[in-house]
C-alpha cells in the first residue's frame, strides 16, 4: 500500500489543523493506521493509532485530549485533526500502516512520506 500524507502548514498555538493519508490500493481497510511524528533533533514519536475497523483508537499521553485519529475505509483515508496546538507540536507528521495499531513505530510496514507541522507560539 502507499501512503500519502497532506494537510501540514504553519499554525498559531492554539490553532487548528486536518491531517489527511491517502492510501492506495483495495486493503486499506485491513491495515490498521498509525501517525508518529519526528522533531528536529529529536527520536520518532508515537502520536495515534487507529485499528482496521476504526473502533480503536490510541493516543500518546502528550496529545490526549486535543487530537482525533479516525478513517474512511470508504475513501481510502485517515485523518487526524489536531486542536489547540502548541509549539512542541512542531515536527514532521508520518502515517503508517500495520496489522495492529502499536505505538512502535517499527511494527508498522508502510510509511507515507511526511507532512510538516509548524506552530508558532
Amino acid at each position: 500500500v502507499q501512503l500519502q500524507a497532506s494537510g501540514g502548514g504553519l499554525v498559531q498555538a492554539g490553532g487548528s489543523l486536518r491531517l489527511s493519508c491517502a492510501a492506495s490500493g483495495r486493503t486499506f481497510s485491513s491495515y490498521a493506521m498509525g501517525w508518529l511524528r519526528q522533531a528536529p533533533g529529536k527520536e520518532r514519536e508515537f502520536v495515534a493509532a487507529i485499528s482496521w475497523g476504526g473502533g480503536g483508537t490510541y493516543y500518546a499521553d502528550s496529545v490526549k485530549g486535543r487530537f482525533t485519529v479516525s478513517r474512511d475505509n470508504a475513501k481510502n483515508t485517515v485523518y487526524l485533526q489536531m486542536n489547540s496546538l502548541k509549539p512542541e507540536d512542531t515536527a514532521v507528521y508520518y502515517c503508517a500502516a500495520g496489522s495492529l495499531p502499536k505505538r512502535d513505530g517499527a511494527r508498522y510496514d508502510y510509511w507515507g512520506q511526511g507532512t510538516l507541522v509548524t506552530v508558532s507560539s
